[in-house]
């Protein structure tokens, strides 16, 4: 898993693999907006329609997220364009997103306006923490984004937004239970009172029983134990707004999970997995605070925000006979100041400007050490003449480690008459800043040592598309080409003795899509990704880049009550090694899988729900040496019910109604 001995270990032999808003996607009445009609803030940092936008984004809305019932948010990701979700076995495995063939730290993941990407790892986030309990939305944004974002969006942004509590007081729960030792509760209470919104979730997340080692891997007569995974997150959104231009937003969000996992036994080579199980305890802290002042009659809206966020991963390998020996743990933290400014110039003319002030430490993980970096940064989102939108940023860091870095983007679209046919482009670059792990941490034991002169991998990429809708936009379908060049990737060097930036990859491929929507009866989306990632230096494959991958999902309520969905996902083969890297490149099977879920209203306020995972039991592992779970049935109940207020107070839970009546 994650302990450092077996982190060094894989990266020698793997030495070549390289202020979020609220916003509503649903109608007034629930249903779902047209693709055309949706808004988008992680594209600009602005609220915008997607079709005035340049950048290939992805929105998945906690309705589809619902309706196809994902517990977890790998399972979300799993079937968005141009990402490769690799997670190591069942639930609580460690999960890494691979965007558009870039590595799995090149993600910048966002949460309520907070960084969360780990800084005690190698600024890797780890997905498969993530419940979807109390998630609103999640913004898939592709391409280089460093102009807005700076470091760690090299390859990209996934930006998750929880629920905002609205309207009179709303209590939900869930019960499932299921295959695996499955048993899931959720519980939340959410509403607004005057200028006063509030939402609290709590969610347990229990699978006690997955089978993750291939029998294959073990030793004659070695019975596999099979992992358990516990996940306990709680999470709160409060807003007060005081007067119609001023107002405060606290977020919070604490995991605690434990993962008994099948480690490796190297005392033999090639490894075979452990006689014994290890045991893995993460908890993450993400919180942020920020107040928002409106002048000059909303033309100059301003948000200023503290964020904190802190990693602790402490993983104990088992006794094998001569006491237990020490744990490894990663712990860091990060304290990010930001302030965000949004100028309405003119009409259809917005400038955006932010700096930021943060801060990463490394907490005895063996040692403690620290890195700050300050940036400035500014956009330019217009309407340039009638359908035609462009975005253009740009944005200086300066590291106390590495000095100065720019970057900039821009991303244009443009609506073409008549056809309504969108066509999008955009153009820009990203970093990487080395971690404090690959600066200072070192394995003399293993004859390793870090390197405090690493500079930032860079990258470089541009994407061409367009996107029709047909039909008065029941059928919309489109294609994207993106190409990618990335430098001074960081790898061990010629002696395995360092890291240097030494490494060159390239990425290109097509996102193709089509989508049809026969208004709330029936939904089909299909979705197909291809990548070509190339090490510029060997000219071979990076590995776990699967150059095919398919989806399609299905969405059919056959009477009101009665919800009904199906998804089937296509992986096709790729380039991995084994489960301990003694064999660095091999081809791995391509594979399918498909599941199936329903929903029946039987009730005001209660639903009962099932649902089949891998449906046709295909056995499979991604990555290579852990196997994903087979087929697994689970159902439930969930219940919603409001509290109806007396009409003087009702009223006054929309702010808009209670302004009216003070005057």
């Amino acid at each position: 898993m994650r302990n450092r001995p077996l982190c060094f270990l894989i990266l020698i032999r793997a030495a070549f693999s390289v202020h979020a808003q609220d916003v509503t996607s649903t109608t007034a009445d629930g249903d779902q907006l047209p693709e055309a009609e949706r808004v988008v803030v992680s594209a600009t940092k602005i609220e915008t329609p997607i079709n005035e936008i340049g950048s290939s984004v992805t929105v998945v809305t906690d309705e589809e997220i619902e309706r196809n019932q994902r517990r977890t948010l790998p399972d979300v990701l799993e079937t968005v364009p141009g990402l490769n979700v690799v997670q190591t076995g069942g639930p609580g495995g460690f999960t890494s997103v691979l965007m558009r063939g870039a590595n799995s730290n090149h993600t910048k993941v966002v949460i309520d306006g907070i960084d969360a990407n780990d800084p005690s790892e190698d600024g890797r986030f780890d997905f498969g923490q993530v419940l979807t309990g109390d998630l609103a939305r999640v913004e898939i944004l592709r391409g280089p984004q460093s102009g807005l974002y700076g470091s760690d969006a090299l390859g990209g942004v996934i930006n998750i937004v929880t629920k905002k509590g609205e309207g009179p007081p709303h209590f939900t729960g869930t019960l499932e239970g299921g295959s695996f030792d499955t048993f899931n509760q959720t519980a939340g209470a959410s509403g607004s009172i005057s200028r006063f919104n509030y939402s609290f979730n709590v969610a347990h997340f229990l699978v006690d029983d997955t089978p993750v080692t291939p029998l294959d891997l073990l030793p004659p007569g070695r019975k596999r134990i099979d992992d358990s995974y516990e996940n306990t997150t709680l999470s709160t959104k409060l807003g007060a707004d005081f007067t119609d231009a001023f107002g405060v937003d606290v977020v919070a969000r604490y995991t605690d999970s434990t993962l008994f996992f099948t480690g490796d036994d190297f005392s033999v080579f090639p490894s075979v997995p452990a006689a014994k199980q290890s045991e893995q305890d993460v908890e993450q802290i993400f919180t942020r605070g920020q107040v928002h002042l409106d002048l000059f009659d909303g033309q100059f809206k301003n948000t200023l925000g503290l964020g904190y966020t802190n990693h602790r991963t402490k993983i104990q390998a088992p006794n094998l006979g001569f006491g237990l020996p020490p744990p490894t743990i990663d712990h860091g933290d990060r304290i990010k100041f930001d302030w965000l400014g949004n100028i309405s110039i003119a009409k259809n003319h917005t400038l955006l400007l932010g700096v930021e002030d943060q801060n990463d430490r490394l907490l005895d993980s063996p040692i403690s050490a620290e890195n700050g970096n300050i940036a400035g940064f500014g956009e330019l989102q217009s309407q340039v003449v009638h359908n035609l939108f462009a975005a253009a940023s740009v944005r200086w860091d300066e590291n106390e480690r590495f000095g100065g870095e720019a970057t900039w983007r821009i991303a244009p679209a443009y609506i073409v008459p008549v056809t309504e046919a969108k066509l999008k482009a955009s153009y820009g670059t990203g970093f990487k800043a080395p971690s404090l792990t690959q600066l200072f941490v070192s394995f003399p034991a293993f004859n390793f040592f870090a390197n405090p002169n690493l500079q930032p991998e860079e990258s470089e990429g541009y994407d061409l598309g367009f996107e029709q809708p047909l039909w008065q936009d029941h059928i919309r379908f489109g294609a994207t080409y993106f190409h990618n060049e990335i430098k001074n990737l960081i790898l061990p060097n010629a002696t395995f003795t360092s890291l240097e930036n030494i490494g060159r990859g390239t990425t290109e491929g097509a996102e193709v899509f089509v989508e049809l929507s026969l208004e709330d009866q029936f939904k089909f989306r299909g979705d197909y990704t291809y990548t070509d990632a190339i090490d510029d230096a060997t000219g071979l494959e990076l590995i776990r880049r699967p150059k095919h991958r398919a989806s399609i999902n299905v969405n059919w309520h056959p009477i009101d009550r009665l919800s009904l969905s199906a998804t089937l996902l296509y992986v096709g083969t790729w380039v991995d090694g084994n489960r301990s890297f003694s064999i660095p490149r091999l081809n791995a099977d391509a594979y399918y899988i498909a599941n199936v879920a329903a929903e029946y209203d039987a009730a005001k306020g209660v639903a009962l729900f099932a649902r089949a995972d891998n449906l046709f039991d295909r056995r499979y592992e991604d990555p290579v040496g852990f196997q994903r779970p087979g087929f697994g049935f689970f159902a439930g109940v969930r219940v919603a019910w409001d509290v109806k207020l007396p009409t003087s107070q009702s009223t006054q839970t929309n702010p808009e109604i209670y302004a009216k009546e003070k005057k």
